[in-house]
């Protein structure tokens, strides 16, 4: 008899609270005290906008992060179960104290500040063989703000691969600058690197994207590569497809935008989606997403994500 699967999508990382000024007058400055027009405490970190968003698209989701036991650990367990994502894999630990990021909105740029919490203390040790076979997918993000999973990561996803799981990843950005991941170790167990232009060039250590995407091209990994404004690059199999960037028509704020055109992508390829589609409608999700403030606000359903970026691409015209 084969495995039971009991959710489509295995979620694991960071999980933390957003504080958000938004319509600030500045940026901060050291010295100074600032406005800000607007304030929203929102449940936060680019995984668990990942897993709200793709629940919402319609995939079943458990979720796997470290809390602590305080007032925010408690709030993030709320909203977690509130956007029907499984939370029996939330680990909460009363020696820790739960993560927050501060971020700062000024028109359509952000400065971000992030208390990691314990969100570095979920070790692989602790995705269990059990966990594991409880699903079809797995994917995480935020790695370089989780130490001890970035140091596993090749070990991670090869026991995913060896379960009959397949794989995704986004690193997001690298707050030390550092960079220091093992690309060449983790990218035969990895089906979709879903980074931002910026990051998959330093990862590289390259000079430009072409050269980056050269320097990779012997993996089997899909990789796709977010660049805001320009669109999204796919590269697969050394075919490369360019899509442009879906209209919109109105930005709230762009918090969790690359989480969402993740959650996109990963549930079209669930559902048996050629891997064009899923760059469509990833592309349509990262849209929809502006439009409301936080990461998780501007998606509702997989029918009104199809819906709203339809109004917007007629608006558009």
């Amino acid at each position: 008899m084969g495995k039971q699967n009991n959710c489509d999508v295995l979620v694991v990382g960071d999980l933390n609270v957003d504080l958000i000024m938004n319509k600030i007058n500045k940026m901060p400055q050291i010295g100074e005290e600032q406005r800000a027009d607007e304030m929203d405490l929102v449940m936060g970190g680019s995984t668990a906008i990942f897993a709200c968003n793709i629940a919402k698209l319609g995939s079943k989701v458990e979720f796997m992060s470290k809390l602590g036991d305080d007032s925010f650990g408690k709030f993030l367990l709320k909203e977690m179960a509130s956007h029907n994502v499984g939370i029996d894999s939330i680990i909460t630990d009363p020696s820790l104290r739960t993560g927050a990021t501060i971020i700062f909105i000024l028109n359509n740029d952000r400065m971000m500040v992030t208390y990691p919490g314990s969100m570095e203390h979920l070790a692989i040790e602790e995705i269990t063989d059990e966990i594991l076979e409880s699903a079809k997918h797995i994917h995480t993000s935020a790695i370089f703000f989780q130490p001890l999973l970035k140091k596993n990561l090749a070990d991670l996803f090869t026991r995913a691969k060896e379960k009959g799981l397949t794989t995704s990843m986004d690193t997001q950005w690298d707050p030390e600058e550092k960079w220091n991941l093992d690309l060449e170790a983790i990218l035969p167990h990895l089906d979709f690197f879903l980074p931002n232009e910026d990051e998959f060039i330093r990862l590289a250590g390259k000079p430009d994207l072409d050269s980056a995407l050269d320097a990779l091209a012997n993996h089997n990994t899909c990789f796709v590569i977010k660049r805001g404004a320009k669109g999204a690059i796919m590269v697969h199999q050394k075919k490369r497809t360019e899509i442009a960037p879906a209209p919109i028509t109105e930005i709230v704020d762009t918090i969790g935008a690359g989480d969402s055109f993740n959650a996109g992508f990963i549930h079209a390829y669930l559902n048996g989606k050629d891997l064009e589609s899923c760059l469509e409608e990833g592309n349509r999700t990262a849209a929809v997403s502006t439009t409301a403030a936080g990461g998780v606000q501007g998606i509702v359903s997989y029918n009104q994500v199809a819906e709203k970026a339809e109004e917007m691409r007629r608006l558009k015209k």
